[in-house]
């Protein structure tokens, strides 16, 4: 699966992932950039409406990305990443 695939697969399933609070949902590392590997996580960054921001409900939203793209996903806060390394996601 590539990052094409991967985009089309969140967007058909957009409503369900609104369902975890997600405002905003975005592709990076190395699927974001074509360079996966076989054994490559699916980087995800995703803004989460406030009352949203839980640990249950990331860890829901988690396993329910990683059934759906058959992947591990490395699932990323927006609010949560460091000003320095926001340029390079």
């Amino acid at each position: 699966m590539g990052a094409d695939e991967i985009i089309a697969v969140l967007r058909d399933n957009r409503k369900d992932i609104e369902k975890y609070g997600v405002d905003r949902i975005g592709l990076f590392g190395s699927y974001g950039k074509g360079e996966q590997i076989t054994n490559s996580d699916v980087d995800i960054l995703v803004k989460l409406k406030k009352e949203r921001k839980t640990f249950n409900n990331y860890m829901d939203l988690k396993f329910y990305l990683e059934d759906l793209l058959g992947e591990k996903v490395d699932l990323v806060i927006a609010e949560n990443i460091k000003m320095e390394l926001r340029n390079e996601i």
